[in-house]
């Protein structure tokens, strides 16, 4: 599944914690991160984590790099209409804020696919009961 711009590296010594090992990592690129988005359901979201999961899996290494994801995540977000990048949440269910239009932006995506956003005065929060609209793309 290696696409043309992803890298898979040996994890750095700094976040061997993080990962829970040593092993290898993945760099997505932003063509794999739209592959992924792509295969989500209309009806479903997914979390970061979730993504770098899925990631982790499909290129048997032990890692997804979090801050390249993030990155390959936003120009994803930042490129076009054609990828429903606003499917992706984060890891507790919370919006983005460096997707297009920020949280609120994010906020309306959802809603116009029928998701409920919860809000804390004023202040968009997540998407409500998340945990059981998580689309399953293993």
């Amino acid at each position: 599944m290696l696409a043309q711009n992803d890298v898979i590296v040996d994890i750095p010594e700094n976040r061997v914690q993080f990962f829970g090992g040593t092993g290898k990592m993945l760099l997505p690129s932003p063509a794999t991160i739209a592959a992924v988005i792509k295969r989500i359901p209309e009806t479903k979201v997914i979390t970061t984590v979730l993504l770098r999961q899925t990631l982790t899996e499909a290129f048997e290494v032990q890692g997804t790099c979090p801050i390249t994801t993030q990155k390959a995540l936003q120009a994803v977000a930042t490129e076009g209409e054609d990828v429903a990048y606003w499917r992706v949440l984060n890891a507790n269910g919370g919006l983005i804020a460096r997707f297009p239009g920020g949280k609120a932006g994010h906020a309306a995506r959802l809603r116009d696919e029928g998701f409920e956003i919860e809000e804390d005065g004023g202040n968009v929060v997540k998407v409500k009961g998340f945990e059981g609209q998580l689309a399953q793309l293993g």
